[in-house]
């Protein structure tokens, strides 16, 4: 068998592996179930109704998560409209319901909570950080992450941040999916408190 023969098989055999890596991942986003604050499994990325799922993981005792909750209560009023669903989610399985509603009292957010404690959707959107945002856009084919990362670039380092943002990623992002354009997966980094592993 010649070189190029073999060479063509290669290729031929990694790109039927990535597509099936690629099938096999889309099949476990929409499959994956997390819970309520009642301790029910619920898949988040089921709901038939909403044009974009947004994840903002987050944490009671992550101060920079803290101090972005007036952004997440008013991007959700924003987009709310425009059949785009928020969710908070809570990796730390330590954190409890009772917590996770004080909490959500407290900062007076006006959307819907997770609990992540087996990690599935941290994993699922490779989020390390609190505050760290996953926008999934639904259709016919699934669901489809499009973005990861920052909410905006208030915050350059831990205990660094500018008086305002310049760049608002997450409320770009979805503006551009409201408006119907292409958007290709893409990334920015976060800045906050580290998604500690499971022991």
């Amino acid at each position: 068998m010649n070189r190029g023969l073999i060479r063509s098989l290669l290729v031929i055999t990694i790109v039927v592996f990535m597509a099936a890596m690629v099938c096999g991942n889309k099949a476990s986003l929409t499959q994956f179930g997390l819970l309520d604050l009642e301790g029910k499994s619920v898949n988040p990325l089921a709901d038939t109704g909403a044009k974009a799922v947004v994840f903002i993981f987050t944490r009671a005792d992550c101060p920079i998560s803290n101090r972005y909750a007036p952004e997440v209560r008013r991007l959700s009023a924003s987009f709310t409209a425009d059949r785009v669903k928020f969710w908070l989610v809570y990796p730390d399985p330590d954190t409890t319901a009772s917590a996770i509603r004080q909490h959500l009292k407290e900062y007076d957010y006006g959307c819907d909570a997770l609990r992540d404690p087996r990690h599935e959707l941290v994993k699922a959107t490779g989020a390390s950080v609190t505050p760290e945002a996953a926008i999934f856009v639904l259709d016919g084919s699934g669901a489809r992450m499009i973005y990861r990362g920052r909410i905006d670039d208030q915050y350059v380092a831990f205990g660094k941040h500018r008086p305002a943002p310049t760049v608002r990623d997450l409320e770009d992002v979805l503006t551009a999916v409201i408006k119907g354009e292409t958007v290709k997966f893409k990334t920015a980094p976060a800045v906050g408190c580290y998604i500690s592993d499971l022991k």
